[in-house]
């Protein structure tokens, strides 16, 4: 039965039937506890699946989304499920994709700087590989330690490293892709350089999954560098430590990472992870400079002279690997301590121009501080992408109404400062009501356009990023 939306509304058993000959039974989940498996991300939004399938090769999903298309079955893809904004969430039923089983490096090449890769790669399990040669892969979000390279293909996934090193799309050369219908294209090379025709990578990188389901991935590596320094610098004054962000990025210095935390989580990742946190400090910027021997000390002399300058009151330089270590594993852990509070954590990614980071965070914590929320601020601040944290309970309706608006007066904040809706968490679910706030309505259209040529029958995570 096709129902609104156009959707098949049930899957009967003979359907079923063909998806389980396609995968076999190892990978095929149709039990109601598997569903919920699969019905949530880390978004507030959940919606069960009618079918699971974990796919291991191209084929096998060119069979299924040619099937799918035909009976007009949504098909979501999936990769570890930490997104944050709703974006694997199977709104409309229908299959889940796993790409989970999809998990195989598939070549490094260091000596043209490139490797292949199925899209369940881990994101840390790959630079643990490169690291092997002395490379690296620089984005590097915050779920590094278990988020895939397809998921951070889908939401162009960034991270503290993208201030100097660029996100997801800046580092695809080419990949393997099956369109709804089942057709299968590849697009690119294993050149850093190349022109040949249009740049398809950067149309799929931060598509959500609803242009077409990625197989393979051909990605930039780059040699580690000779040293890293790492700081922390500590503030009594939010804006001192805004201020320092922003003389740092006026002055043409480029850190490798520029970390902002507010009082708020400076506090409760000590209390989760007892390494020494300045509690009671106002604003922390945690600071990573790398390169040679000569420039990472002559930048770093630079930084410290800017925060000095803006009423820094320590500076702490970490000594060892494990203290360099133990710094930046707190900072990824910023979601899991605020999400300890409440039931729920909402994390939003507002960007803005560095030069207005002051009036971005005073203009946060004046929002949080109106609806009377449990929230803390960190940014991306070098390249202004903020991350206000809310921890809420999502079945307090009042709690939640209080939430839901102090979120939009937070994006109208950013797009007064010239910004945008995401910097790197993507659309989702989450963000879609806001969308006529950055993308006027022929863009939007044409992005309509796009979608309809390769998803004529709208089947690709329907419901998501446009």
């Amino acid at each position: 039965m096709i129902g609104e939306g156009g959707y098949q509304q049930s899957m009967n058993t003979l359907i079923k039937k063909k998806f389980h000959s396609i995968v076999g039974d190892d990978h095929f989940r149709d039990r109601p506890e598997d569903l919920i498996s699969y019905s949530y991300d880390a978004f507030t939004v959940e919606a069960a699946p009618d079918l699971v399938l974990l796919p291991v090769s191209t084929t096998q999903i060119s069979e299924i989304l040619k099937l799918a298309s035909e009976h007009r079955i949504p098909v979501t893809a999936r990769g570890a499920g930490s997104s944050i904004c709703g974006a694997p969430v199977p709104i409309h039923g229908g299959i889940v994709l796993s790409m989970t089983m999809m998990n195989k490096i598939l070549e490094t090449n260091t000596a043209d700087r490139y490797c292949i890769v199925e899209p369940g790669v881990i994101n840390g399990d790959l630079q643990v590989e490169l690291a092997k040669t002395g490379f690296f892969y620089p984005p590097d979000p915050g779920s590094m330690a278990f988020s895939t390279i397809g998921g951070n293909l889908a939401q162009n996934a960034g991270g503290p490293r993208c201030l100097k090193y660029g996100v997801t799309s800046d580092y695809v050369l080419g990949m393997e892709v099956v369109l709804a219908s089942g057709e299968v294209i590849r697009f690119g090379s294993r050149n850093v350089k190349d022109v040949t025709g249009y740049r398809l990578s950067g149309l799929f990188c931060g598509s959500e999954g609803t242009l077409g389901i990625v197989t393979e991935i051909t990605l930039k590596v780059l040699p580690q560098p000779e040293a890293y320094r790492t700081v922390l610098a500590v503030f009594n004054n939010l804006d001192d430590s805004a201020a320092t962000v922003s003389d740092i990025i006026g002055a043409g210095i480029l850190p490798a990472a520029l970390e902002l935390l507010d009082k708020v989580l400076i506090n409760v990742v000590e209390d989760a992870n007892n390494i020494g946190l300045p509690r009671g400090a106002e604003g922390l910027l945690l600071i990573e400079v790398d390169g040679s021997e000569e420039q990472v000390e002559k930048e770093l002399a630079l930084i410290t002279g800017k925060a000095r300058n803006n009423n820094a009151v320590d500076i702490q330089q970490a000594r060892t690997p494990a203290e360099r270590e133990a710094l930046w594993r707190a900072r990824r852990s910023l979601y899991s301590c605020m999400a300890r509070l409440k039931p729920n954590c909402i994390v939003e990614d507002a960007t803005v121009p560095a030069s207005k980071l002051p009036e971005m965070i005073r203009g946060i914590r004046a929002i949080i501080n109106k609806y009377g929320l449990l929230a803390g601020i960190s940014a991306h601040a070098g390249d202004g992408n903020m991350h206000p944290l809310i921890s809420c309970d999502m079945r307090d309706q009042e709690e939640m109404e209080r939430v839901d608006k102090a979120i939009e007066e937070i994006f109208k904040l950013a797009m007064a400062c010239n910004g945008t809706l995401s910097g790197e968490h993507g659309i989702g679910i989450a963000k879609r009501k806001y969308l006529s706030m950055s993308i006027d309505e022929p863009t939007l259209n044409f992005m309509h356009t796009l979608k309809h040529a390769v998803d004529p029958h709208g089947i690709l995570n329907p419901g998501k990023a446009i």
